[in-house]
């Protein structure tokens, strides 16, 4: 059987029929033009649709879609707020170390630290296993997509949604309706072609709608300096950012399941 060659082989190989690429501009990045681009947001769409837990691939399909005037346009937002600028000037990064993990266990049970360590170890996840950007050219914008990704985690624990499909889908509705990154509207319009006709009747009638209307009305998540709040009351931050708490989906999947 021949070896499965990685995605990267695509785009090395169309470098002889390409013009010469500009410079890496960061640690990490990896220069790629328009028609590399296209062939690694086809590569890594369809590997997503047939296998959506390959975290790595779903961060190339979200760099590879990043189009420039959308990825400005989510740092303009946070130029244009106080504390998006000083997150853009600082450039934190959330790892367990930057976070103290063990420390957020012992915070009050309703803070946000409090609720995001336990949302970690219900989930059996980690800050640290989010991939770094190498397709973003602009060194700006690529920490914009870093940032969004390791935030990613708090945008669950702040909804409660799990690591299940349809929590993943719901919340990749929720970010894109909040945030306009292409590549979480792509994976919440089209992953649900492959879910039992049951959990896409609870996308559609519950999830996409409360994702909808909460994403698009909530202040920009990509502004908050989460490191900062960790103390906070969760429902505080809640009522301050505009976002109702969606109804609880493990529990309607047991009550779906014990009606059969």
């Amino acid at each position: 059987m021949r070896p499965k060659l990685p995605l990267l082989t695509a785009v090395s190989l169309s470098r002889r029929y390409t013009p010469q690429l500009s410079p890496s501009r960061y640690p990490g990045h990896v220069p790629t033009n328009m028609f590399q681009k296209t062939l690694l947001a086809v590569g890594s769409g369809v590997t997503a649709f047939f296998n959506p837990r390959r975290g790595d691939i779903i961060a190339t399909l979200g760099e590879a879609t990043a189009l420039p005037f959308l990825m400005y346009r989510l740092r303009d937002v946070m130029l244009s707020d106080a504390t998006g600028r000083r997150i853009l000037r600082e450039k934190p990064r959330i790892t367990s170390k930057s976070l103290n993990i063990d420390a957020l266990r012992k915070y009050p049970a309703n803070s946000v630290g409090k609720v995001y360590s336990e949302w970690l170890d219900l989930e059996g996840v980690s800050p640290d296993t989010r991939a770094p950007v190498r397709y973003i050219d602009d060194p700006e914008c690529a920490y914009v997509m870093q940032r969004y990704r390791e935030c990613h985690d708090f945008y669950h624990a702040i909804t409660g949604l799990p690591i299940i499909i349809e929590g993943e889908i719901a919340l990749k509705m929720f970010e894109f309706a909040n945030t306009l990154i292409p590549m979480t509207g792509i994976g919440a319009l089209l992953a649900p072609s492959r879910l039992k006709p049951k959990q896409r009747e609870r996308l559609i009638n519950i999830y996409f709608p409360w994702a909808i209307k909460n994403g698009a009305t909530a202040k920009p998540l990509i502004n908050i300096y989460w490191e900062e709040i960790l103390m906070k009351d969760i429902q505080e931050l809640r009522d301050e950012l505009g976002i109702e708490k969606p109804p609880n989906l493990r529990e309607l999947r047991k009550l779906k399941i014990s009606h059969l």
